[in-house]
C-alpha cells in the first residue's frame, strides 16, 4: 500500500460526507485539507488516491473525537483502536487475538457484533448487525470488515487472504472494486457480512510489538484497504513492470518476453484473473496521473507525456474515458458542490 499509485473511487469520500451531512462545512475543510478537489465529489466516476482517502479519514476522525467518524450512535473515541490492539499483542496467535476483537467491539458498539465459529473446514468471523444501520449500511460493512482486514494483518506480519468474503447485500456498481479491496473473492447476497479463513493462519503467531504500533495508526485506514497481490498474481507483476518503465511504449509482446512467457499465455493468464493487458496499462497510468495531479504542480501536458502521451489532447480524452473528467478538475480548486 505504500505505493503512490493507488486510487480508490472517490465515493469513498462522497458517502461519509453524507452520513454526516449536519457537520458540511468540517468535512469540506477535511476534505481541503486531504488536498481532494471539490468538484471531484460530483464525479461518480472520479477517484482519489488511498493516502488522499487516509488523510481525510484521519482529520475528521481527529475533529470529530471519533475513530469510526459518524459510522455508530456511539463514537469510538480517540485512542479507542490503540487499545484494542494493545490487547492484541500478547495474544498467542491469530485465533485469540480475533476472539478479543470480537469481545472489545461488544463492550463498545450496539450497531453490530463480530462472532467467530468454525464451519465447513474454515474459520467464520462474522458481522452480525444487531440493530439498523441507515444509509450508508453498505459502507459502514465494507469498512468494518476492511478493519478485520488490516488489523489482522498486521498482527502477523502479511496480507491475510482469505476463502471467501461474504456480504449481507447485494452486489453494489462498485463490486468491479472489490477484489483490490479485499484479499479473497466477494460472494453477495449472503445471510451474513463475513471473513472466512483457512485454519492453518488462525493459528500464526503475532509479529508485532508496541515499537510498530504507532507507525501503523498513523497510516491508518491505508492499510486497512487490500491491493491484491496473492490472487491476482500476473496481473500485479504486469502492473510493477509497467509502473518501473512508465513512458516507453511497451507493448503485450514486450511485458510478454519481459515475464518469460509468450504472449498468448499471457493474455491467457489475465483473462483468468478477470482483465487483459490494455486494461492494466490504462488502470496504472489512471492512477498514476490522478497521484501526480493532485500532488504536484507539474504542467498537465508534462504529466501525460511522462505516461507516454506525445499529444496533450490525447492523454485529456484517455483520461475522460479513465475518470469521466478532464484531468484539470483533479487539482485542488473551487468550492463545494451544492
Amino acid at each position: 500500500m505504500s505505493a503512490p499509485s493507488v486510487t480508490v473511487p472517490i465515493r469513498l469520500v462522497g458517502e461519509v460526507m453524507r452520513r454526516l451531512e449536519g457537520q458540511r462545512p468540517l468535512v469540506a475543510e477535511c476534505i481541503r485539507q486531504a488536498g481532494i478537489a471539490p468538484a471531484l465529489l460530483d464525479q461518480e466516476s472520479a477517484r482519489v488516491t488511498v493516502e488522499q482517502f487516509a488523510a481525510f479519514y484521519r482529520t475528521l476522525a481527529l475533529e470529530l473525537d471519533d475513530e469510526t467518524p459518524g459510522l455508530f450512535a456511539r463514537p469510538l473515541r480517540r485512542g479507542t483502536l490503540k487499545f484494542l490492539c494493545l490487547g492484541l499483542l500478547d495474544a498467542g496467535n491469530l485465533r485469540v487475538a480475533l476472539h478479543r476483537f470480537g469481545q472489545f467491539f461488544r463492550l463498545v458498539l450496539d450497531e453490530i457484533h463480530f462472532e467467530m465459529a468454525d464451519e465447513d473446514g474454515l474459520t467464520r468471523i462474522a458481522l452480525v448487525e444487531r440493530a439498523g444501520l441507515g444509509e450508508g449500511r453498505v459502507l459502514i460493512l465494507e469498512l468494518m470488515l476492511l478493519l478485520v482486514q488490516g488489523i489482522a494483518s498486521w498482527l502477523i506480519g502479511r496480507k491475510l487472504q482469505f476463502a471467501h468474503v461474504d456480504l449481507a447485500y447485494p452486489a453494489p456498481p462498485h463490486a468491479s472494486e472489490y477484489p483490490n479491496m479485499y484479499a479473497g473473492p466477494a460472494r453477495f447476497d449472503r445471510p451474513v457480512s463475513a471473513l472466512w479463513i483457512t485454519p492453518g493462519l488462525m493459528g500464526l503467531p503475532i509479529r508485532q510489538d508496541k515499537a510498530a504500533l504507532s507507525a501503523f495508526l498513523r497510516r491508518a485506514p491505508m492499510d486497512w484497504i487490500h491491493v491484491s497481490v496473492g490472487e491476482r498474481v500476473v496481473t500485479h507483476r504486469v502492473r510493477d513492470l509497467l509502473e518501473a518503465r512508465l513512458g516507453e511504449p511497451l507493448t503485450v509482446d514486450d511485458v510478454a518476453k519481459a515475464l518469460h512467457m509468450s504472449p498468448r499465455t499471457l493474455a491467457r493468464r489475465l483473462d483468468a484473473e478477470g482483465t487483459h493487458f490494455q486494461a492494466v496499462k490504462d488502470a496504472l497510468r489512471r492512477d498514476v496521473a490522478i497521484a501526480r495531479i493532485a500532488r504536484t504542480d507539474a504542467p498537465i501536458a508534462t504529466i501525460g507525456a511522462d505516461l507516454g502521451f506525445d499529444d496533450p489532447a490525447a492523454f485529456n480524452r484517455a483520461f475522460r474515458r479513465w475518470t469521466g473528467t478532464p484531468p484539470g478538475t483533479y487539482r485542488r480548486h473551487g468550492g463545494m458542490p451544492t
